[in-house]
Formats: structure tokens, sequence, C-alpha cells
């Protein structure tokens, strides 16, 4: 009997370890919390700055302008979307970023379609990542690639809602020389083109991304 009772408390203090280690490290919750929403909110703010990095370098390149901005955009914005999917792994991130991207072109007079590409595209792209458990590096980068066509929202109606695009414009103020200039770039070559160059553009920008949080931020402990 004497044996028995230092096992039976070994057992006691085993389970008492389990239990309190279960406690210390609970399982991660899937919905998203107020930490989450403001690193969301972090993350949100810092591919705004690379879409007006893209915007400015996109209006500065010869020939290239408005149509362009989405690929300009999807090559330097790889870095944040990765640190955003590393650091909080949740459906509905991806997703709000894209949201309040598309809500800020709304508000500042883009065409209505803008919004509704930023919440298709965004909400896909989600949905893609989270295949993976928003772990694996192929459905992310595919999640990416997706997400990058919902700024799009602004150029589509360049090529298949002509005229009430000019009629927002000149609603806007913009005059005729402007409207004549931004549609002279407007085929049916430069929209495969541009398409083209977004799904180019996001393959080399995630790719960089991930190669970036593996080599820095994950070393770092950031990721």
């Amino acid at each position: 009997m004497a044996t028995n009772r230092p096992a039976s408390a070994s057992s006691k203090s085993s389970k008492s370890s389990k239990s309190s280690n279960t406690a210390a490290n609970p399982a991660k919750s899937t919905k998203l919390t107020v930490p989450d929403l403001i690193s969301i909110g972090v993350f949100t703010a810092l591919y705004f700055v690379c879409v007006c990095v893209a915007t400015l370098i996109s209006t500065l390149v010869a020939g290239a302008g408005t149509i362009f901005l989405p690929a300009v955009a999807a090559l330097i914005c790889g870095p944040v979307f990765m640190l955003a999917v590393a650091r909080i792994g949740k459906f509905g991130a991806i997703t709000v970023m894209g949201i309040v991207i598309g809500l800020f072109l709304f508000v500042s007079g883009h065409f209505v379609l803008s919004f509704v590409a930023s919440l298709i595209f965004p909400v896909l792209g989600d949905l893609i990542a989270r295949i993976g458990r928003y772990k694996n590096r192929v459905t992310i980068l595919i999640g990416y690639v997706v997400f990058c066509y919902g700024l799009t929202g602004p150029i589509l109606p360049l090529w298949f809602m002509k005229d009430a695009y000019v009629a927002s414009l000149k609603a806007r103020g913009k005059d005729a020389a402007y409207i004549d200039n931004l549609f002279s770039q407007i085929s049916t070559g430069s929209f495969f083109l541009a398409m083209g160059a977004i799904l180019v553009c996001a393959l080399v920008g995630g790719w960089f991304g991930q190669r970036l949080l593996k080599k820095h931020f994950v070393k770092a402990g950031i990721a």
C-alpha cells in the first residue's frame, strides 16, 4: 500500500500539470476579437498607404495611368497581406481589409462598382486562404491573387459601363479633355493586358511577401 500512494500522487500531479497547461494555452478562437480588429485596422492602414504609393507610381509611368493601378498595388502590397494573414489567421480579416478600402473608394467619389468588386474578391480570397487554414503557402498566395482583383472596381466600368462612367465623371466636374485622355487607352487588348498584369504582379508580390515573411518577420518573432 505504501508503494501505491506515491504513484497515485504522481498521477494526480500529472493530471494537474496537464490541466494547468491546457488553461495556460487555450485553443485559439476562430472568431475575430477586439485585438484582431485593431490589428486589421493597422494592416488596412498600411495597405492603404501602399495603394497610395501605387497610385503615384502608376501615374508617373509613361502610358500606364489608371488601368494599371491594381497591378502596381498587387506588386507592392504582398508583404502587408502576408503579414496580416500570419498575425491574424482568421476568416474575415482579409474580407474586412477589402471592404474598408472599397468603402473609401466609394466615399471618395469612385464608381459604385468599386465597392462591389472590393466586396466579392476579398471574400473569395478569404475563402481560398481558409482552405489551408491560413497556413498553406499555396492557398494563401492564390487568395492574395484573387484579393488583388478587388481594386479593379474603379477601372472595370471603363470597359463595360462607359456611358454611366462618363456621366459620373462629368458629375464630379471632369472636363472633356480629361475624359478623352482616360478613354484613349481603353480597348479589348488593354483589358486583357490590365487583368493579366494583375495576375503576374500579384504572384510576384505575394511570393516576395512570403519570402520576406519567412526570412525576416518569422525570425524576429513578429509573425
